[in-house]
């Protein structure tokens, strides 16, 4: 079985059709979204009814919860706030609705997905975390894998018995090893953060090969940009698609 693991698509359709184009024919059994489907980008109609449309599992991000928790929403930073409001704006009820029936995290093929951090953190970041953390998140689930996003970058953390291993990612192919653990946090579609390039990132897991993919795939980046400025989204959120 192989599963493609996307992050963060925030709205950027064009960014997503690429990456769906990409992983087309590469013999995929099931897509999973790890949230922040919508925020910041320009089309999130367009996003949710090509992630419908493709079945594909998604839980919930944090900007999802910024849609249907005030409290939640009232503690973001006003660029993503901004973006917010015009956000719902963009989107029917039926892909709201969707959008705020999404669980804090799913559970399949021996793995966890999760949005910011294991067990089931929503608003979470994995960031930088010290050895003991990570043995206190690896103890707080079952699953041999968890893959995670939130942060728009990518991170390998591998937990041998005792030992632990991290390393950076390129856009390579990797081994998992048997009976070791996992967390991987799986980059960005829509809005990278990551040092590689501006390309829409997502990850292929093969099960049968024990192996998993960091792929970076090419999208009209200028559209997007050119869409954000017409539907008035904060100018930062042009730069951050390009650089």
């Amino acid at each position: 079985m192989r599963l493609a693991i996307v992050a963060d698509i925030h709205g950027n359709y064009r960014a997503l059709q690429a990456v769906l184009a990409d992983i087309a024919p590469l013999g995929v059994d099931r897509i999973i979204s790890l949230g922040d489907n919508i925020g910041y980008g320009p089309e999130p109609e367009e996003v949710v009814q090509a992630l419908l449309a493709h079945q594909v599992v998604s839980v919930m991000g944090n900007h999802e919860l910024g849609l249907v928790s005030q409290g939640y929403f009232n503690r973001l930073h006003a660029v993503a706030r901004d973006s917010l409001v015009l956000t719902r704006n963009l989107l029917s009820s039926g892909s709201l609705a969707w959008l705020a029936r999404l669980p804090a995290e799913f559970v399949c093929c021996g793995a966890r997905f999760v949005h910011g951090c294991p067990p089931q953190s929503i608003t979470v970041y994995l960031l930088n975390p010290t050895d003991n953390r990570l043995r206190r998140l690896f103890a707080s689930y079952p699953e041999v894998i968890c893959f995670v996003g939130h942060t728009h970058d990518f991170g390998f953390f591998e937990q041998d018995g005792p030992g632990l291993n991290r390393r950076e990612l390129a856009v390579e192919r990797l081994p998992l090893v048997p009976h070791r653990r996992y967390i991987l946090q799986s980059g960005s579609v829509g809005q990278p953060r990551d040092s590689l390039n501006w390309h829409a990132k997502y990850m292929l897991w093969d099960r049968q090969a024990r192996t998993i993919e960091v792929r970076a795939v090419a999208y009209d980046v200028q559209a997007s940009i050119r869409l954000l400025g017409e539907r008035h989204f904060p100018a930062v959120n042009a730069r951050r698609l390009f650089w």
